[in-house]
């Protein structure tokens, strides 16, 4: 074994020096297959502890991805919540969800002259059947001179493995409510009577997800209902841009910001005592499943089948920012600098597109929809600054 085991559940590449990497505001991970999202924020955890025997091994790596989760925002989750009113019941899934090979949506193009960037965006989730067959896509791979990564914040704990051992009760209670309360004690009876009918609907009888914090409660749940409505998180764009670099060997540019801590023992005290502002993220997720779980299906299948009318009559899915400002305006976050972070890597983003606009004819890149569209989106700085942007469907 080379130092890395493998996570099938939630993708996770584990390990005791470890980095969480998020992508713009806190959400889309670039794990799974690509150390990033999103997002699903994805974490990816490196080093020794894939040597450690069984079920220490095992225990380890649970962990560490939890405590991963906490620190970059849901790390493996990628929600896209949607801002709709509340709803008293729960609507029937119609939409029937694409299977095999879909050919995805077209690609956005910025051009500099004769210099053309071509961006690919991404969403999440995904029809969970899908195989992505794009030949535009595997065109301008082909011919892309440098390719741009998504970009990401990353979080990282340099510790060695036996210092990691012994910080594992910590660890484990990183993703409780601090003083033993559980979710009825921190939620509204309101709020907690509408998480009865959606736990026993997607979860069943788990009672260790009470004792959760209301963040990482509503981060389970999501991810389970996504997994029983047809939907999954996966990252199913990275392993073909990185079959295209093996094979055409352009440049690679990664856009990202490293927070680094050495010493991890008073953060996860100062954590385990922190009380988050996550009650609006909690009902928000509650709000999304019980209204919008259609909606996030037709809005998969129309990114599957390069249905763009579509995709853009429905409501857009905005980012997960009630859970993100969790985490990112408590104490903790604010002192490691999360928020300063995501401003550098966008700036950092911005100026990596406008060297690949200038030196080569051909470059592409990726990004989260919600990150490129909108009034303050990506595309709107691209125009801002002087360069043709050109949508899929003209």
């Amino acid at each position: 074994m080379d130092g890395h085991a493998e996570c099938p559940r939630l993708g996770f590449s584990m390990g005791v020096q470890w980095a969480c990497c998020a992508s713009l505001h806190g959400v889309t991970s670039r794990a799974r297959h690509e150390i990033q999202p999103a997002v699903w924020f994805g974490c990816v955890i490196r080093s020794t502890l894939a040597r450690s025997p069984g079920a220490m091994k095992d225990r380890c790596m649970r962990t560490a991805a939890w405590l991963c989760g906490a620190f970059t925002v849901l790390c493996s989750l990628s929600l896209q919540a949607q801002q709709v009113p509340q709803g008293d019941g729960i609507r029937t899934e119609a939409t029937v969800m694409v299977e095999g090979e879909q050919p995805g949506p077209g690609l956005w193009l910025v051009r500099k002259g004769n210099h053309d960037l071509y961006i690919l965006g991404t969403l999440s989730p995904l029809p969970a059947k899908m195989q992505l067959q794009s030949h535009q896509l595997e065109r301008v791979l082909a011919e892309a001179q440098e390719i741009i990564r998504s970009p990401y914040v990353s979080f990282s704990v340099d510790t060695g493995w036996f210092k990691g051992l012994l910080l594992l009760p910590k660890m484990l209670g990183a993703r409780n409510n601090p003083d033993d309360k559980r979710l009825r004690d921190v939620v509204s009876p309101a709020s907690y009577a509408r998480w009865t009918v959606l736990k026993a609907r997607y979860i069943g009888n788990d009672g260790g997800i009470e004792k959760r914090r209301p963040l990482f409660a509503a981060q389970e749940l999501y991810k389970e209902a996504m997994e029983r409505t047809g939907l999954d998180g996966k990252n199913i764009i990275t392993p073909i841009i990185n079959k295209a670099i093996e094979a055409h060997h352009p440049t690679v540019t990664v856009v990202s910001e490293k927070i680094v801590v050495t010493d991890v023992k008073p953060l996860l005290k100062e954590w385990s005592k922190t009380t988050l502002d996550d009650l609006a993220c909690f009902d928000n997720t509650m709000t999304q499943l019980e209204t919008d779980v259609d909606a996030m299906r037709a809005r998969a299948n129309a990114w599957a089948t390069g249905d763009m009318a579509a995709l853009q009559a429905l409501p857009p899915a905005y980012q997960w920012e009630a859970c993100s400002k969790a985490i990112t305006e408590a104490g903790i976050g604010k002192r490691l600098g999360f928020g300063d972070a995501e401003n550098k890597v966008k700036a950092r983003w911005l100026a990596a597109a406008d060297q690949a606009l200038e030196r080569n004819t051909v470059s592409f890149a990726m990004l989260p929809l919600n990150d490129m569209l909108g009034a303050d989106g990506f595309l709107a700085k691209l125009q801002a600054k002087g360069y043709t942007v050109i949508a899929p469907d003209e």
